[in-house]
C-alpha cells in the first residue's frame, strides 16, 4: 500500500490527548487522513491537534467522550460520520491503567479497565467495520500492551483487558480480511511522556537501556496502516522487554 492511500481516509482515533495519542494524531495528520481526535480529558491537547490539522489543510474535529460509557463509542462513530465521513481507519488508543496490587483490584477498578480497554474498542469496531467491509477498505488498529503476554507490572485487571483485545482481534481479523480490510494490534511497553508510565518503571531493567518514545510507537502504527498484507498480528514495541 503506497503511502498516498491513506490520505484524504477518515480516521477515528480515541485517546487523542495522551502522549501516544499526540504522536499518533500528528502522524495521521502528515499522512492527510481526515482526523476525528476523541479524548476523554486534557481538551487542549486534543484542540491543538485540531489545530495543527487546520494549518496542514486537513480535516478534523475534536470529540469529548468518556469510553467506559457504553452508549458513547457508538456515537463517536455516528459524530465522525456526520463531521468527516465513514469511519476507514479505526485506532482505538484509550486507555486505563491504575496501578493495583491484585489483592488491591476492587470492582470499579476491574469494571472500569474491561470497560475502556476491552468493551469500547469492541463497541467501536464491532460500529464500523461492517462499513469498511462494505466499501473494501479498512484499517482497525488496536493498542494493547506487552502486559497481555506478560502480566505486566500495572495490575491484573490490565494485563487481562489487554489480553482480551488479543482475542478479539483474532476473531475479527479473519472475518474481513478477503474483504481488504486488516485487524492489527501494536503492544507497547515502558513507553515515556506518556500518563502510562508506571512511576516504578526502571529503563535500566530493558535491554535496549532507555524508555521508549511515543513517537517510535507511532512509527510502527503507521507502518501498519499503510501495508495491506499485516493483519491478524500483534507487534510488540518494547525495547527488548518481551522477546518472541
Amino acid at each position: 500500500m503506497a503511502e498516498t492511500e491513506l490520505a484524504g481516509s477518515v480516521g477515528l482515533l480515541t485517546g487523542a490527548s495522551g502522549g501516544i495519542g499526540t504522536a499518533l494524531g500528528r502522524r495521521l495528520i502528515a499522512a492527510g487522513v481526515r482526523t476525528a481526535f476523541a479524548y476523554g480529558t486534557h481538551a487542549e491537547h486534543a484542540e491543538r491537534l485540531v489545530a495543527e490539522a487546520a494549518k496542514a489543510g486537513v480535516e478534523a474535529v475534536a470529540l469529548p467522550g468518556d469510553m467506559a460509557d457504553p452508549t458513547v463509542p457508538r456515537s463517536l462513530v455516528e459524530r465522525t460520520t456526520e463531521a468527516l465521513g465513514p469511519v476507514d481507519v479505526l485506532i482505538p488508543n484509550a486507555g486505563y491503567a491504575p496501578p493495583r496490587h491484585y489483592t488491591e483490584v476492587d470492582l470499579d477498578t476491574w469494571d472500569r479497565s474491561i470497560a475502556i480497554n476491552l468493551r469500547a474498542p469492541f463497541l467501536l469496531a464491532q460500529r464500523v467495520l461492517p462499513g469498511m467491509v462494505e466499501r473494501g477498505f479498512g484499517r482497525v488498529l488496536f493498542v494493547s500492551s506487552v502486559a497481555a503476554f506478560t502480566g505486566g507490572v500495572i495490575g491484573p485487571h490490565y494485563a487481562a483487558a489487554k489480553a482480551g483485545l488479543h482475542g478479539l482481534l483474532h476473531h475479527l481479523a479473519s472475518r474481513v480480511a478477503a474483504d481488504g480490510v486488516t485487524v492489527n494490534a501494536i503492544a507497547p511497553a515502558f513507553i515515556e511522556d506518556t500518563r502510562m508510565l508506571p512511576s516504578t518503571a526502571d529503563p535500566s531493567k530493558l535491554p535496549v537501556a532507555r524508555f521508549g518514545r511515543p513517537d517510535e510507537v507511532a512509527d510502527l502504527a503507521m507502518a501498519v496502516l499503510r501495508n495491506g498484507f499485516i493483519t491478524n498480528q500483534v507487534l510488540a514495541v518494547d525495547g527488548g522487554a518481551y522477546p518472541r
